[in-house]
């Protein structure tokens, strides 16, 4: 995906709003429902996502490796404030990204080297998904701003059908003929609206 910088760090920054938009709606008695993500609570896939920002500092600004890193953020990372711990994690990776020259660094991923631009680029698009679950789950509104779904929907089409084979996702489905946008992300990442 071709894209300017200016245009991923917006992307980015709208992507973590989405999602924060969504933590904070979070009631006290929902942080246990499920949510599409089979093993996943409320909590859990919060969690996964803070969890998730809480690595960009370290892979980005310090440059350091995931043996490096290690265990350091799995489990439990929200404690007792997750909504505070969460727009702290979202803070951080912002600020790791815009840095001056971040994105033109690589970065050290489980799967190997990878230029940070990439990186970016996939931290937004599970933001965006994770959204649309959290929504589910929580009972917000589903609907995924049109800019950030195109965005998404372009990044994770050429490596869609290869997710799956992680075990971290569902297989893709088959979206109903002339759905929309977001139907079809939702569909590519085994997920029906």
């Amino acid at each position: 995906m071709d894209i300017d910088v200016t245009t991923l760090l917006t992307r980015h920054s709208e992507a973590l709003a989405l999602f924060s938009e969504r933590v904070h709606a979070v009631r006290a008695d929902q942080w246990g429902e499920p949510t599409p993500c089979s093993e996943w609570s409320v909590r859990d896939l919060v969690n996964h996502l803070t969890s998730e920002q809480l690595w960009v500092p370290e892979l980005v600004t310090e440059q350091a490796t995931i043996a490096e890193v290690g265990d350091a953020y799995e489990g439990d990372v929200l404690g007792t404030r997750p909504r505070a711990v969460w727009d702290a994690a979202a803070r951080a990776a912002r600020k790791a990204f815009a840095e001056p020259g971040a994105l033109e660094r690589t970065v050290a991923l489980s799967y190997g080297e990878t230029p940070a631009v990439s990186y970016c680029a996939q931290m937004i698009t599970d933001a965006v998904v994770h959204s649309w679950d959290l929504s589910r789950a929580i009972g917000a509104p589903e609907r995924l701003p049109a800019a950030l779904v195109h965005f998404a929907l372009e990044e994770v089409t050429p490596y869609a059908s290869a997710l799956s084979q992680t075990g971290l996702f569902a297989p893709p489905i088959e979206p109903p003929p002339g759905d929309g946008a977001q139907t079809r992300l939702l569909a590519l990442l085994g997920r029906r609206a």
